[in-house]
C-alpha cells in the first residue's frame, strides 16, 4: 500500500469517525486523540452526553463535569487552528446545551472567544454569577478590541474620504480652492504652449470642515437570530462616534426601544446593555428614530433587521416611504455579520426593494463602503446587494 493510500485512508477514517473497521485505518497517538475530542462532540446524541460508554463501545460525549469539559477545550486548542476551535465551541453549545457551564470563570477562561460566544454571553448576562461577570467581560472585551483592529482604520479612512468628497464645493472662495483637485478636474484645458491649465471648474472645501455634516441613526435589532449583527453594531457604532464629522445615534429594539447614544464611547457597555431575544417591532423602532430626524437631507437611517415583523407591517413601509420622501438615505442590512445568507422575511424585501431601498446582507469588511455610497449619495455597489434590487 503507498503512502499516498495510507493518507487518504487516514483521512478518511478521520471524517467518517467510528471504529477502525470500515477502512481498515487504525489511528494513533495524535490522530486517535484528535479523534476522541470529535467523537466527544459529533457521535453520541445530546441526551447521551452524560453518559459516555454505553454497550461497551468507546464512550462519546462531554459528559456535565466542567473539569471534563475544560480538558476537552483544551485538547481541541491544540489539535485544530482558531477557526474550527471557534465553530467547534459554538456546536458544542448549540448541540450539547453547554451554556450553564460558560458560568463558571474557569470554563470561560479556557475558551476561544469569538463573535459567537459573545452571543452567547449575552443572552446569559441576567444568569451570570458575580464572580463570573468580570471574566465575562473580558473575554467579551477581547472580541470588540480585535474587531476594532481589524475595522476601525478602515471605517475611518473609507468615511473620512467620502465625508471630503461630499464637502468640496465648486463656487469656492479663493482661500478655499484645493488646487491639487482643481489641476486634475481641468487637465483636459492643458495648454502646452503656455504651461498652463485653464481652471474652467475650481474645486474647493466648505468654510466648516470640522462641522458635523452628515446624522447617522443606526437601528439594529436585537432578536436572538441578530446577534452576530448587534456585535458589529456596537463595533461600528463606536467608530463612527468617534469621527466629528458624524453625528451617530444607536437605537436598539425588540417589542421596546433602547436609545444607547450616550454609551457609544464604550462598545463593551452598549453590549451590555443589549437584551438579545424576545419579539420584533420594526414600527416602533422606525417610528422612534423618525423623531430623532432633523436634517432629512442630511441624514442616513441604517436599519439592521431579518425584517421578521411583529408590529403594524403597512406603517413601517409607510414611514421608511416617508423618510426617503424627505430626502433620508434608507439603508436596510439583513444581517451585518460574516456568517453566510440570512433567513429573512422575503415579502418585507422586496416591499422595502419596491420602496427603493433593497434589503441585503453586508459583511463587516463591506459595510464601510456601504456607509461611503450613502454618504456620497450615490448607489450602493452593485456586488454588495445580494439579489435585493436596483441601489436607493
Amino acid at each position: 500500500m503507498t503512502t499516498t493510500t495510507d493518507e487518504r485512508l487516514r483521512r478518511w477514517r478521520l471524517v467518517l469517525g467510528g471504529e477502525a473497521d470500515g477502512t481498515g485505518c487504525a489511528l494513533r497517538g495524535r490522530d486517535a486523540a484528535m479523534d476522541g475530542a470529535l467523537a466527544a462532540l459529533y457521535r453520541a446524541a445530546p441526551d447521551e452526553t452524560a453518559r459516555p460508554g454505553r454497550g461497551g463501545r468507546r464512550g462519546a460525549g462531554l459528559g456535565g463535569s466542567a473539569p471534563q469539559v475544560a480538558r476537552w477545550l483544551g485538547d481541541i486548542r491544540s489539535y485544530f487552528p482558531s477557526t474550527v476551535v471557534q465553530l467547534m465551541q459554538q456546536d458544542a453549545i448549540t448541540r450539547l446545551g453547554l451554556e450553564r457551564l460558560l458560568l463558571e470563570p474557569e470554563m470561560l477562561a479556557a475558551v476561544e472567544p469569538d463573535v459567537h460566544l459573545v452571543g452567547t454571553l449575552l443572552s446569559l448576562k441576567h444568569a451570570l454569577p458575580e464572580t463570573t461577570r468580570e471574566t465575562a467581560r473580558a473575554v467579551v472585551g477581547r472580541v470588540v478590541a480585535d474587531l476594532e483592529r481589524r475595522l476601525a482604520d478602515r471605517t475611518r479612512s473609507a468615511l473620512g474620504g467620502a465625508l471630503d468628497r461630499s464637502a468640496r464645493v465648486h463656487r469656492p472662495r479663493h482661500r478655499d480652492i484645493d488646487w491639487d483637485r482643481t489641476i486634475r478636474a481641468n487637465l483636459k484645458n492643458h495648454l502646452p504652449e503656455h504651461g498652463t491649465v485653464v481652471p474652467e471648474r475650481l474645486v474647493g472645501h466648505a468654510r466648516a470642515r470640522r462641522a458635523v455634516r452628515k446624522d447617522v441613526i443606526l437601528c439594529v435589532d436585537q432578536s436572538g437570530s441578530m446577534a452576530a449583527s448587534v456585535v458589529h453594531s456596537a463595533v461600528f457604532g463606536a467608530v463612527l462616534a468617534s469621527m466629528r464629522t458624524l453625528d451617530t445615534r444607536l437605537v436598539v429594539f425588540d417589542t421596546s426601544v433602547v436609545d444607547l447614544t450616550e454609551q457609544l464611547t464604550d462598545p463593551i457597555d452598549v453590549l451590555f446593555a443589549t437584551q438579545l431575544g424576545g419579539g420584533t417591532d420594526i414600527n416602533r423602532a422606525l417610528a422612534y428614530c423618525q423623531s430623532k430626524i432633523t436634517r432629512p437631507a442630511e441624514t442616513i437611517v441604517v436599519l439592521i433587521s431579518d425584517l421578521y415583523e411583529g408590529g403594524v407591517r403597512d406603517e413601517m413601509l409607510r414611514r421608511v416611504a416617508a423618510m426617503k420622501a424627505a430626502g433620508v438615505r434608507f439603508v436596510a442590512l439583513l444581517a451585518l455579520s460574516d456568517e453566510g445568507a440570512p433567513s429573512y422575511d422575503h415579502a418585507h424585501a422586496a416591499a422595502l426593494a419596491a420602496l427603493g431601498a433593497p434589503a441585503f446582507a453586508c459583511t463587516p469588511d463591506a459595510f464601510p463602503d456601504v456607509m461611503a455610497a450613502a454618504i456620497e449619495k450615490r448607489p450602493i455597489p452593485r456586488h454588495l446587494i445580494e439579489g435585493a434590487g436596483q441601489g436607493f
